[in-house]
């Protein structure tokens, strides 16, 4: 009889596990990093390309990010606030975006921001995407 009851213990926690597992995801979940600008009206196009360049050439020196997107708004609604060009990176994981934060390539972009002097105004969106519901 004790052999039957430790049997259906370690069956009990056995299940208790996989089901259990089931919660847990093995996946990284991605994190979404959108990075909204008003540029100055004295900012040039040239100067422009060359801040939407150097903000895409971080997926190559920064480890972690797997995806780089830019465009301009194209909103018919005019609800921008005059915030224009949006910058979207794609992170690993959320522990990816908080190595870019300080990473000194990150710093070198600031930087450069400082630099050329364009910005008006930015602001920032993190989000880790929601999963569908089945």
């Amino acid at each position: 009889m004790k052999k039957s009851t430790g049997i259906s213990l370690v069956l009990a926690v056995f299940s208790a596990i996989v089901f259990l597992s089931g919660f847990q995801s093995s996946e990284k979940e991605p994190m979404r990093h959108i990075v909204v600008f008003k540029y100055k009206p004295s900012a040039t196009p040239a100067q422009i390309e060359q801040v939407t360049q150097a903000f895409g050439e971080l997926k190559d020196k920064i480890p972690g990010i797997t995806a780089y997107e830019h465009g301009v708004n194209d909103s018919p609604e005019n609800k921008n606030l005059g915030f224009t060009h949006v910058y979207q990176l794609t992170f690993e994981d959320a522990a990816a975006r908080d190595r870019y934060l300080p990473h000194p390539e990150h710093k070198k972009f600031g930087a450069l921001l400082g630099q050329l002097n364009v910005l008006e105004d930015a602001f920032v969106v993190d989000y880790a995407p929601a999963k569908a519901e089945k």
